[in-house]
């Protein structure tokens, strides 16, 4: 007697490969924007988080008199040791996309945000914290504007992978560059 073979046939292992590649092409890209918009979210609450160190710093001291940071942050700087344990326990150096955040204390946050001037310009009780995004600041936000008549300018909508390469900019613990967000729905 003539056994059957049992197995697959060519045609049903390329037809099952057919299958896992268009699953794979649909979920990968989808894949990928969660991974860039939990990092977005991790940086977002981080700069929060020192932001929330200097408001109460500023409270308690008044102003940043012999406090120097202006660019990237750096373990045991001034800035660092002001607000390290007594403020907050944890100081990120890094944004969720290894690039340092970058810090900016008291006249300083001018180089950082451009456009307040005037009443709005930043005095030596400010402070600001950023992280230049996914393309580590070569991207279309490079550093915020700010807008005294709108100040909400500098905020945008998540559209896509090129949207995580736009800059987070916090100015005395308000995001004035960042996503936009969908509050109470």
């Amino acid at each position: 007697m003539i056994k059957k073979m049992r197995g697959f046939t060519l045609i049903e292992l390329l037809i099952v490969v057919a299958i896992i590649g268009i699953l794979a092409a649909l979920l990968i890209p989808n894949a990928l924007e969660a991974i860039q918009k939990a990092k977005q979210k991790s940086a977002m609450k981080e700069i929060m988080t020192v932001s929330t160190a200097a408001v109460d710093y500023i409270t308690d001291r008044g102003d940043w008199t012999a406090v120097t940071q202006a660019g990237p942050l750096v373990s045991n700087n001034t800035f660092i040791q002001r607000i390290a344990s007594f403020y907050v326990k944890v100081i990120p150096i890094q944004d969720p996309w290894n690039t340092p955040y970058q810090a900016y204390v008291g006249t300083t946050v001018a180089s950082l945000i451009t456009g307040a001037t005037g009443t709005n310009a930043p005095a030596a009780d400010d402070f600001a914290m950023a992280s230049f995004g996914r393309n580590k600041g070569s991207g279309p936000i490079s550093a915020a504007t700010y807008n005294p008549t709108n100040p909400e300018a500098g905020l945008y909508t998540v559209t896509g992978m090129t949207s995580f390469d736009n800059d987070l900019v916090a100015w005395n613990g308000s995001w004035v560059a960042g996503p936009r967000t969908n509050v109470g729905s």
